[in-house]
């Protein structure tokens, strides 16, 4: 059984816009393959403002306290202004480049070890989507895919007692054919979303363009959550 990190441990590993659903590329059904929805988190755009984190949380109807996602701010000790450069910017006076976030929540792993060790086939592959979702009707709330998490992405929500995670806003926003409420809500387009499937889709074209990097990939879970990172000057 994978040993679950903390959130703090999930950051250290991690350190390092406006999206919207892209029309289908006009094909017969039967040459339409299962969409592969995927975020891409742009932490050189992120300010850290929190309004994905608060429209997650309405959209949700989450407890009070409790996210399916969170915006964490990785700092780093500052260098001596005036005696080297900021390795981001290359300014010698003072710069705020080493206020940077990331955010934390569920990887959407294609291969998810949450859906693998459930035992009532409550964490699941949404069959439509192929979205890692729960059914509130078989979850027995035995914590087994919370443990198994390598991303500390899953809870216990402390109302349903059914586990939680973050599914992309499946059966509140996506249903209805909108993007994610965390999407729809950044003002700085640090967030895309779409169908990586469709070669057509705005998240394709920038993922062929933009150098991503996924969270622990050695682990072979196929995380669905892309990071474009803040480099460093000169890299």
């Amino acid at each position: 059984m994978t040993t679950k990190i903390n959130r703090r441990t999930f950051v250290s590993l991690a350190s390092f816009g406006a999206a919207a659903f892209s029309v289908e590329a006009k094909t017969t059904p039967s040459e339409r393959r299962r969409p592969h929805y995927a975020m891409v988190f742009d932490q050189t755009k992120c300010v850290g403002c929190g309004d994905c984190q608060t429209a997650c949380h309405e959209t949700n109807h989450l407890p009070e306290g409790q996210a399916r996602l969170l915006m964490e701010r990785i700092s780093k000790p500052h260098r001596v202004i005036g005696k080297e450069p900021c390795p981001y910017c290359g300014k010698l006076e003072a710069c705020d480049c080493e206020r940077r976030y990331i955010r934390v929540s569920c990887q959407q792993c294609e291969d998810a070890p949450c859906v693998t060790v459930c035992p009532t086939g409550a964490a699941h592959h949404d069959p439509i989507t192929g979205i890692v979702t729960m059914d509130p009707d078989r979850c027995v709330g035995c914590k087994y895919c919370i443990v198994v998490c390598p991303y500390n992405a899953r809870f216990i929500n402390e109302e349903t007692k059914v586990a939680d995670n973050c599914d992309f806003c499946l059966h509140t926003r996506l249903a209805k054919g909108e993007s994610p409420a965390c999407v729809a809500s950044c003002k700085y387009d640090a967030l895309v979303f779409g169908d990586i499937n469709d070669p057509y889709s705005y998240i394709s074209r920038l993922l062929k363009v933009k150098d991503t990097v996924r969270i622990r990939p050695e682990l072979g879970t196929e995380p669905s959550l892309r990071y474009i990172p803040v480099v460093k000057k000169g890299v």
